[in-house]
C-alpha cells in the first residue's frame, strides 16, 4: 500500500510539473507576442536592415593642358527582384505583358544572347522567385541610361523589380604615362599623387539603408534613407602631356637601343619650379619597359653631376678660381692608398680648373677638394647643407626619400670619403634634388621647391590654385653663380658634351655625369654604370631645366653620360625650344617674311592638283599613280609634287599637314588625336618612324 502511494505521489507531482511548464510558456509567448512585441520587432529588423556607406566619386587628376590623367568610370551591376510586390500583383500581370519587349531590348543592347535566350532567363527567375538575381556585371553608364528608357524597367525599382547597385571604376586614360607619378588608387595600394592628396580626391562618403536577403545579400530599401556622398575634389598638375610624351619617347628610345636596367627623366620650368614631365621606366622580365617605380625621388649616388656642388662650394669659398691650375696627372691619382681614375682617357695634365670641369675629371675634382676642405671637411658637408642636398625638396609626393651624406666622426667616414665626394660618390642624393640645383644656377640663384600639383577644383570652380615657392633667394653670389654658368656651357662647347650641341641652334648650359654604381650586395663587380646628364636652356635665358638619369646593363659598352643621357636631353630640349621656347621668340608679327622663297605642304594628290588648276599654278609631278599622300613644294617659285609614303604598321610624319588630312590619316590607321594651337602641324608627340597599335593616343601640336 505504501509502495502504491508513492508511485502515485510521483506521477501526480511530475504531472504538476508539466502543467506548471506548459503555463509558463503560454504566458512568456504571451508577453513576448503583446507585451514585448514592438521590441523583438525592432530587432528583427535591426538585424534584417542595416545602414550602409555609399562611396563618394573620386576626383579627376588633370594634366595642366587639360587633359584626364587619372578619372573615375560609373559602372553599374544590374540586379532582379523577382518577388517585387508591384511584379507580382495581378498574377504577374505587368511582367506578362512587358516580357517580350523587354527581351528583345535586352539582346539589342548587350548583344550576348538572343531575344529567346533572354526571356528564357526572365521567367526561370520568375517562377524561382529569385529575390536578388544578377542580371548583368559592370554596365557602363551608357548602357545604365538606356536601360532605364526599356520597357517594365522604367516603372522604377518597385513595379519592376530591376534594382543597379552603382560603383565606379579608376582609369588612366593615357596608361603608362607619368603613371607611377599619378599612381594607383586601389585601396589596399595607393602611390603617387592619387595617394598624397587622396584625403581631396576621395571626397566624403554617404549612407544608404539596405535590407539583407537570403545569402547574406543586401538590397537597398526604398529611397528616402538615404544621404547623398560628396564627391572629391579635382586636381590639376603641372605636367603637360605634350612635354610629357616627348619625354617618355625620347627616354623609351634610348633605354631600348641601349638595353637598359632603369632611366628617369625629369623636366622643370626654370622659373616656377612646376614639374612639366616625369618619366620613370624600368626593364620588366619580358624585356619591356614600365612605369614600375618613382627612381626620380629614391637616392643613388649621382656621378660626375655632383661636381656641380664641388666647384660651387670652392667657388664660394674662393678657395680657387677658374683660371687657377691643377695637375690631372693623366687621369689617375694615388691618396691615401686608393686611386682615383677618370672616366675617360686623356692624359693631360696642368689644366685650369675650368678645364678640369669641362674634361669631367675625377682626379682634378677630387684633388681640389682634399688640397682645400682636407684639413676642415665639416666647412664642405655645410655647403651641401646650405645648397639642401641633405633636405628633402618638399615636393607634393609622398615617397620621396631623404639623401645620404656622410659626415666626419662618424662610423662611415673614412680618409677616401671627401675626395670621392667630390665627383659624386660616397654620398647618395635623389635626381629631383639634382636638377633642384641645377634649377637654382639656371634661376640666377634663386631655388625653388619642385611641385606637382596647381590648382584644385570642385565642379570646374577654382577652390585654391598653388604658387610657386622659393625655398632659397640666393643659394651664392653673383660671382660664383657666373663662374658657374661659364663652366656648364663649357662643358656643352669644350669639354664632354661638345659634340652632341656643336650643331645646336640655341645655348646650352650642363653637365655630363658617369657612374660606376653597385649591384647590391654584388658590389662593384658587374661593372653597372649609371649615365646622367643635367642643363638647361637656352642658356642666356633659361626656360627649362632637364635631368636624365640612366642604368646601365652589366658590362655594357656604350655607358657614358654624354653618348646615353646626353642624346635623350637634346632631343627633349630640341622638341620643347621647337614648341614652347622658339615660337615665344616671334616678338615683332609684322616682322615675319611672307613663305614665298619655299614652302613645303602636305595633302591627297586629287585636293592639290584640284587646287593648283583652280589657281593656275604651273607644277612638276613626279608622283606615282598608286600615291594618294604627297608632299607640295616651292624653292624659287618651282613647284613639285612629290610622293610621300605611309604605312599601316608605323608612325607617319605629319610635319605640314592641316589638321583636316592629320585627323584623317591617323584615324584611318587606329590612332587617337590630341590637338593643340591652329593651323599647320608643327610637331607630333609619336616620332615618324615609331611602331604603332591600334587605339594609341598621339598629340600634335598646330602652329
Amino acid at each position: 500500500m505504501d509502495v502504491k502511494r508513492d508511485i502515485l505521489w510521483r506521477v501526480y507531482l511530475s504531472y504538476l510539473a508539466v502543467v506548471a511548464l506548459g503555463i509558463f510558456i503560454l504566458v512568456k509567448a504571451f508577453i513576448i507576442q503583446q507585451v514585448e512585441g514592438k521590441h523583438w520587432h525592432s530587432m528583427s529588423d535591426s538585424l534584417h536592415q542595416k545602414i550602409e556607406e555609399t562611396e563618394a566619386e573620386r576626383g579627376t587628376i588633370y594634366s595642366e593642358d587639360g587633359q584626364m590623367l587619372s578619372t573615375s568610370v560609373p559602372q553599374f551591376d544590374i540586379y532582379i527582384d523577382f518577388e517585387a510586390e508591384g511584379l507580382r500583383e495581378k498574377n504577374g500581370k505587368r511582367f506578362k505583358s512587358n516580357i517580350d519587349s523587354l527581351s528583345y531590348n535586352l539582346s539589342n543592347l548587350f548583344q550576348d544572347q538572343t531575344e529567346g535566350e533572354y526571356k528564357k532567363i526572365l521567367e526561370q527567375g520568375y517562377k524561382n522567385k529569385d529575390r536578388y538575381y544578377l542580371l548583368r556585371k559592370n554596365i557602363s553608364y551608357r548602357e545604365y541610361q538606356q536601360l532605364k528608357t526599356f520597357p517594365l524597367v522604367r516603372l522604377g525599382k518597385n513595379k519592376s523589380g530591376f534594382i543597379a547597385m552603382d560603383k565606379s571604376k579608376r582609369l588612366n586614360p593615357y596608361n603608362m604615362l607619368a603613371f607611377r607619378t599619378i599612381g594607383l588608387a586601389r585601396d589596399s595600394f595607393k602611390v603617387g599623387l592619387e595617394l598624397t592628396y587622396d584625403s581631396l580626391l576621395k571626397g566624403k562618403s554617404g549612407s544608404r539603408l539596405v535590407r539583407y536577403i537570403a545569402g547574406g545579400v543586401s538590397v537597398p530599401v526604398e529611397e528616402g534613407f538615404e544621404t547623398e556622398a560628396e564627391n572629391g575634389k579635382d586636381i590639376v598638375t603641372t605636367i603637360d602631356v605634350f612635354v610629357q610624351e616627348i619625354t617618355e619617347n625620347a627616354l623609351m628610345k634610348m633605354l631600348i637601343q641601349n638595353e637598359a636596367e632603369h632611366g628617369c627623366a625629369l623636366v622643370m620650368e626654370t622659373k616656377t619650379g612646376k614639374i612639366k614631365a616625369i618619366a620613370n621606366l624600368g626593364k620588366r622580365n619580358d624585356g619591356t619597359y614600365f612605369e614600375d617605380y618613382n627612381y626620380a625621388i629614391n637616392p643613388s649616388e649621382p656621378g660626375s653631376t655632383f661636381k656641380l656642388a664641388t666647384m660651387m662650394s670652392l667657388l664660394e669659398d674662393k678657395k680657387v678660381s677658374l683660371n687657377n691650375t691643377v695637375n690631372l696627372e693623366g687621369g689617375t691619382w694615388q691618396i691615401n692608398g686608393s686611386t682615383v681614375f677618370d672616366s675617360e682617357k686623356h692624359g693631360r695634365y696642368d689644366v685650369t680648373v675650368k678645364q678640369a670641369f669641362e674634361l669631367s675629371s675625377n682626379v682634378g675634382m677630387a684633388k681640389l677638394a682634399w688640397n682645400n676642405y682636407g684639413n676642415n671637411p665639416n666647412q664642405f658637408i655645410r655647403h651641401l647643407h646650405h645648397m639642401r642636398l641633405d633636405t628633402l625638396t618638399g615636393i607634393d609626393l609622398k615617397g620621396e626619400r631623404n639623401a645620404v651624406i656622410y659626415k666626419p666622426g662618424t662610423k662611415y667616414w673614412s680618409s677616401t670619403t671627401l675626395p670621392w665626394m667630390a665627383f659624386g660618390y660616397n654620398i647618395a642624393i635623389t635626381p629631383l634634388q639634382t636638377i633642384t640645383l641645377y634649377n637654382a644656377v639656371a634661376n640666377n640663384g634663386k631655388m625653388m621647391r619642385p611641385y606637382l600639383v596647381s590648382s584644385i577644383k570642385e565642379e570646374d570652380e577654382l577652390i585654391k590654385e598653388i604658387a610657386p615657392k622659393v625655398i632659397d633667394e640666393k643659394i651664392c653670389s653673383d660671382a660664383t653663380l657666373q663662374q658657374l654658368k661659364e663652366c656648364l656651357e663649357g662643358v656643352c662647347t669644350e669639354g664632354t658634351a661638345k659634340e652632341i650641341f656643336k650643331n645646336t641652334s640655341y645655348k646650352v648650359a650642363g653637365k655630363t655625369g658617369t657612374a660606376l654604381v653597385a649591384n647590391d650586395n654584388k658590389g662593384y663587380a658587374d661593372q653597372i654604370f649609371q649615365s646622367s646628364f643635367a642643363g638647361y636652356f637656352p642658356a642666356d635665358d633659361p626656360q627649362y631645366t632637364i635631368l636624365v638619369v640612366i642604368v646601365n646593363k652589366p658590362h655594357v659598352v656604350n655607358h657614358f653620360g654624354a653618348t646615353v643621357a646626353g642624346p635623350v636631353f637634346k632631343e627633349i630640349a630640341d622638341r620643347l625650344y621647337l614648341n614652347y621656347v622658339h615660337q615665344n621668340n616671334y616678338a615683332n608679327p609684322s616682322s615675319n617674311k611672307n613663305d614665298s622663297s619655299y614652302f613645303n605642304y602636305v595633302g591627297l594628290k586629287n585636293d592639290a592638283k584640284y587646287l593648283m588648276k583652280t589657281m593656275q599654278l604651273h607644277y612638276s609631278d613626279s608622283t606615282s599613280l598608286t600615291n594618294d599622300w604627297i608632299n607640295i613644294n616651292s624653292n624659287k617659285g618651282a613647284i613639285t609634287l612629290i610622293n610621300r609614303k605611309i604605312s599601316s604598321g608605323t608612325m607617319p610624319l605629319l610635319k605640314g599637314m592641316g589638321l583636316k588630312d592629320a585627323v584623317y590619316m591617323c584615324e584611318n590607321i587606329g590612332l587617337k588625336l590630341i590637338v593643340k594651337g591652329k593651323g599647320k602641324v608643327e610637331d607630333q608627340s609619336i616620332v615618324a618612324g615609331t611602331p604603332i597599335a591600334k587605339g594609341q593616343i598621339i598629340n600634335i601640336l598646330l602652329n
